[in-house]
């Protein structure tokens, strides 16, 4: 090592003392955000009097100091008003951190309005400035239409294979309520925003119900899919993307009979150890926390889904893959990542499941082949495009589990988890139709569990079961592997018992033998 190396490595290693605020100041950015101490000494790992203290002037040191420096200017920056916007200057003008935006030599269809655009964003032609963007006209309002049924709801019209481009939208049919032809309706964001949206409503609806916890609770329920759009909505201002709302499917997404389902395979694990050591062992039975709320950070299609064949895989890109799948070893200790699938051959797969087997075939894991692509139908995708409708639910319900606010957190619940199952064929959910979203957010939570599987097995945990996307049994000192709590990042218990054969003083004997 030269001398120069020397010092960059000293350089390296030295840190300076993060400055804090004053005191006063640091309990005015906590309660600004209306986080309790307990909150922020269970993100920082601290007791609740730790925090009084800093608050009343003691200072931390060493890590922890820049733990609590970091949330200090994350509140700062949070809490700070929102500067007035100015003239888009040219493709850095508004630009995201880790998304790539490209020069186009020769102008490409936006996927937004099929008009010219001359930046790619992504992987996806499309305008930066929303006054260039001009898409058609909604269709008709709602009462010119035949009201819906309540029994069942019309199927999408079924298109043609999308092209390499996109094509020029196409205007609903009257009274289906989805499109015929290529549709690219964009859901925008509305033009002003309020804060405390899921608190205006919960409280809303207590008053209504005067203060009947169970009427306000089943209230919310049975409104939580219109008011999940409509926060969708307030959460996409400012946002670079507009939801893609009724794109043409291809038929591969198309339901195969009326009670039947579509092709696409969503590697749902449902796996059982074949044989557990010898002995007698207590099994605990973990439920993992907001399954679904997590896995709204996904890689999701923007516009319309276009063919492409071949083995290639463009990570800018995302939607299903016709895959043939690589042998799995590994059953005897983990599930395999394709969950209980009997027939052999190729299959259709989420982007989160080729993903997921891609990675354990790499270098790091080396756990199987990787899987060979024969075909996909993708688009240009980011991982952020639920990311703020993402943490606003996920801060009302951290807010809820520690205000002991039972009705709120069962709002909340239901608007993840029905926002995520009515994206397809509904007759609950007219605003959203992308199954493709629907197949790819469930994905990505089975594929959230294995990776906890794994991570239990690396860590000498015993994996027992493995069921759905909130359920994995172990046996082992599981604390040491997992936080326990309520939060979406940690698990709690859900049951334990006891399972395997206690051996005879004569079977230890012959064993010894």
């Amino acid at each position: 090592m030269t001398g120069f190396d020397a010092i960059d490595d000293l350089l390296a290693s030295a840190r300076q003392e993060r400055p804090l605020p004053p005191a006063a100041e640091r309990r005015s950015l906590r309660e600004g955000l209306a986080l309790s101490r307990a909150q922020l000494a269970a993100a920082l790992g601290v007791s609740t009097s730790t925090v009084a203290g800093w608050e009343s002037g003691r200072d931390p040191s060493g890590e922890t100091r820049e733990k609590y420096g970091y949330f200090l200017d994350g509140a700062k920056a949070k809490l700070a008003p929102p500067s007035e916007p100015g003239p888009a200057l040219g493709p850095e003008a508004g630009e995201e951190e880790g998304e790539d935006v490209d020069v186009l030599t020769v102008a490409e269809p936006c996927v937004l309005c099929g008009e010219p655009a001359r930046h790619r964003v992504a992987g996806l032609a499309q305008h930066l400035v929303p006054a260039e963007c001009h898409p058609l006209p909604d269709p008709a309002p709602a009462s010119a239409e035949p009201a819906p049924s309540s029994t069942s709801r019309p199927a999408p019209a079924r298109s043609p294979a999308p092209t390499a481009s996109p094509a020029r939208p196409a205007r609903r049919t009257p009274g289906n309520g989805h499109p015929v032809g290529v549709k690219a309706t964009g859901r925008r964001a509305r033009a002003v925003d309020e804060p405390g949206f899921i608190a205006a409503k919960v409280a809303a609806a207590l008053a209504q119900h005067e203060g009947d916890m169970e009427a306000a609770t089943a209230a919310l329920v049975k409104q939580a899919i219109p008011d999940a759009m409509e926060l969708l909505d307030r959460t996409r201002i400012g946002g670079r993307y507009d939801v893609v709302a009724h794109p043409a499917l291809p038929e591969i997404l198309h339901k195969q009979s009326a009670h039947g389902a579509d092709q696409i395979w969503e590697a749902r694990p449902k796996w059982t150890r074949p044989a557990l050591p010898q002995g007698q062992w207590e099994v605990t039975a973990l439920d993992i926390n907001g399954a679904y709320l997590s896995a709204l950070k996904t890689h999701l299609p923007l516009g319309q889904l276009e063919h492409s064949t071949g083995f290639a895989h463009d990570r800018r890109r995302a939607g299903v893959h016709l895959i043939t799948p690589p042998a799995w070893d590994h059953d005897a200790d983990l599930p395999n990542p394709l969950g209980a699938r009997d027939e052999p051959g190729p299959l259709w797969v989420t982007e989160p499941t080729l993903r997921l087997l891609q990675r354990l075939s790499g270098p790091k894991y080396g756990l199987c082949e990787a899987p060979e692509i024969h075909e996909s139908y993708t688009s240009g995708s980011t991982e952020n495009l639920l990311e703020k409708f993402r943490t606003e639910l996920r801060e009302a319900r951290d807010r809820a589990i520690a205000e002991a606010d039972e009705v709120t957190l069962e709002y909340v619940k239901a608007m993840y988890s029905k926002f995520v199952s009515t994206m397809g064929a509904s007759n609950y959910n007219r605003e959203l139709y992308r199954p493709d979203w629907m197949h790819l957010i469930r994905s990505q939570a089975f594929a959230n569990l294995w990776m906890k599987a794994l991570k239990a097995h690396e860590n000498g945990l015993t994996v027992v079961r493995a069921m759905g996307t909130d359920e994995l049994h172990v046996i082992g000192d599981w604390r040491g592997v997992f936080p326990e709590g309520r939060a979406v990042t940690e698990v709690k218990i859900k049951d334990t018992y006891t399972l395997g054969t206690t051996i005879t003083d004569d079977e230890r004997g012959d064993h010894d033998a």
